[in-house]
């Protein structure tokens, strides 16, 4: 079964699939298998992890109301720039000081937009965040914890109204089935090599893949590398850091990291569509 998804970065192709019929109008599989490129790994290799592999994901909007007015004349309006900025400052400790420090998670404000002119004081400013976390428990309380300061901030600066805070898209962390894992990494270090397969560590990234493990199919989401062998050793050597996906910059090394991807699906699909009898006598 190939599953020819759309919408993926909107984190919306796999909850559409799903609820249009996708493991009740076709055979629900007995495992769900990914590959994604990176620029954490050479060409020629695959990174798989155990486990957690990638987060939950939440993007959530806050919209601080002020009151407008001249810039000149500050005392006369609620400037949301300075409760935004406030507002920002104060999201740090989430994560800091709120978080056991043995759980994973992030809080970026990745925009804020308000204002026009540098003499306007604008009736509002709406930030931009991306929550990522593990576990559920963590998740809401990061949510909770931005919501609550959000509003603190904002009434400790006597606006006019409370934020508007928005859940706009959400993802559950991509889990990979430890079972399903270990079988892949014996037939793709047999097919590939044993030293072109590397354990790599869970990243906070998102993917709705996860959608297909929480409906009950056992996963594996692997990493196919995309750097050329030698520029991926001086950049390991120098310290220097790599475009990466959804960067302008970031070209793959076309040919290894395509045979790599094919191989990786192609193995993984002859042993997993195998007979268990055939897969014993390997």
């Amino acid at each position: 079964m190939l599953i020819g998804q759309p919408a993926e970065e909107t984190l919306s192709g796999a909850e559409a699939m799903i609820k249009d019929g996708l493991f009740t109008r076709f055979p629900k599989p007995a495992y769900a298998v990914a590959i994604h490129d990176s620029s954490a790994l050479p060409a020629g290799t695959v990174g798989y992890t155990p486990g957690f592999t990638l987060a939950n994901l939440n993007t959530v909007s806050i919209t601080i109301h002020g009151r407008g007015g001249h810039g000149a004349y500050p005392h006369r309006s609620v400037d949301p720039i300075v409760i935004a900025a406030r507002t920002i400052l104060a999201l740090q400790t989430i994560v800091a000081r709120e978080k056991n420090p043995l759980d994973p998670a992030v809080v970026t404000v990745g925009s804020i937009q308000g204002g026009t002119k540098a003499n306007i004081i604008p009736d509002e400013v709406t930030m931009l965040l991306t929550v990522r976390s593990y576990k559920e428990e963590v998740r809401k309380r990061l949510l909770s914890a931005i919501e609550r300061i959000a509003k603190a901030e904002a009434a400790s600066a006597n606006a006019p109204q409370e934020p508007t805070v928005k859940i706009l898209e959400s993802a559950v962390a991509t889990y990979n089935d430890p079972g399903l894992t270990t079988r892949l990494v014996k037939v793709l270090s047999a097919g590939l090599g044993q030293s072109n397969i590397r354990e790599t560590p869970p990243e906070m990234g998102s993917e709705d893949f996860s959608l297909y493990g929480q409906s009950g199919v056992p996963t594996a989401f692997l990493w196919v590398g995309a750097v050329e062998p030698k520029k991926f050793e001086q950049a390991k050597a120098s310290g220097t850091t790599l475009p990466g996906p959804h960067s302008s910059l970031f070209a793959p090394e076309r040919e290894p990291t395509i045979r790599t991807g094919v191989s990786v699906l192609t193995l993984s699909a002859l042993d997993l569509l195998g007979k268990d009898n055939a897969r014993t006598s390997r």
